[in-house]
């Protein structure tokens, strides 16, 4: 059994520290936080240690790994204090704030030999990681267009991120784990509607050579919607995020040949199929994944290089919609 700790109990720590609780793989030893109140609530619910200070925590527990969950400006101070203690770390998306602190973190752990996962868990939705087995076994055949819309309104704990660093890196790394490539070209627009100081709505464009790939992102729609669809040559096929459904619409086309034409493809009544899903919380397949990865050495799949793409595409974004042009 991997002993634990979960370092931040805000929106995502105080998750990790529920599903460590909750799986056979792990023990819940502790949680930190700078917020005493909220973090010994924590600790209570699930019967664990409470410190304010994480270094202390460090010091005195015997932990095997760690869940770092505090503000993203914290993540490199955090993650290389716990890397200095020998500990495995999972880091909460993205890996840091900035490209050179995400290298820094990346290339101590490489040092120090230490396991280092990041926290994209779109990756581990049932429905996600049923699609990659359809493009695996070439379903969808040629992929020409993959698009993602995340929109809904402003979550209040996010403080320190616009919608393109927060949310939008959730499908960016979808759509390089699905292509397993990353991409070529970057055209994006975004703005400033209801937050002031922060981009909180974007339209991005992505080439991943011959697929175009879209995502709209915003805080600014009235209700949350999180969906993904794939054209491909043999077919399409429908995601949603949150219900962990997908639907696959099977191409039915022909070649006939007529007086003036040839080749032309006959379209016939495409047809609908429910892919079977085992439905699991996300965060439960990442954390175990990450567990198993201590325990066993069996490669947790988004690792510090995964999460390093994610930051630097999303920030080629950033990038092309300031100097209003694509960029490679």
């Amino acid at each position: 059994m991997v002993k634990v700790a979960v370092i931040g109990t805000g929106n995502m720590g105080r998750h990790h520290a529920r599903v460590y609780s909750e799986l056979e793989e792990s023990e819940l030893v502790a949680v930190t936080d700078i917020n005493k109140r909220k973090g010994k609530q924590i600790a209570k619910k699930f019967k664990c240690k409470f410190y304010s200070d994480y270094k202390t925590m460090l010091k005195n527990e015997s932990v095997d790994a760690v869940s770092v969950a505090v503000p993203t400006f914290l993540h490199k101070e955090v993650s290389l204090g716990c890397i200095e203690e020998g500990k495995h770390v999972l880091v909460e998306k993205p890996i840091a704030k900035t490209l050179e602190d995400a290298k820094t973190i990346i290339n101590y752990a490489k040092k120090k030999k230490i396991k280092l996962a990041v926290g994209h868990t779109e990756r581990f939705n049932p429905a996600v990681q049923k699609l990659k087995e359809l493009f695996q076994k070439n379903r969808l055949g040629k992929i020409i267009t993959i698009s993602a819309k995340r929109v809904g309104l402003l979550p209040p704990q996010i403080r320190d991120a616009n919608v393109i660093i927060d949310i939008a890196v959730h499908d960016i790394d979808v759509f390089n784990y699905l292509l397993e490539k990353k991409p070529t070209k970057i055209y994006a627009t975004a703005g400033k509607a209801l937050i002031a100081k922060r981009e909180d709505y974007a339209d991005i464009l992505m080439k991943y050579d011959g697929t175009n790939a879209f995502i709209q992102v915003n805080w600014v729609t009235p209700v949350k919607i999180r969906t993904l669809s794939v054209t491909g040559i043999k077919g399409y096929a429908e995601l949603n995020y949150m219900t962990q459904d997908l639907f696959l619409f099977k191409s039915d086309w022909s070649y006939i040949k007529e007086k003036t034409f040839t080749d032309i493809k006959k379209l016939g009544t495409p047809k609908k199929k429910r892919i079977k899903i085992q439905k699991e919380e996300p965060l439960k397949r990442e954390l175990r994944s990450f567990l198993n990865w201590i325990k066993t050495g069996k490669k947790h799949p988004c690792t510090g290089k995964e999460g390093l793409l994610a930051l630097e595409t999303a920030y080629k974004v950033i990038e092309s919609y300031k100097k209003s042009e694509p960029v490679i």
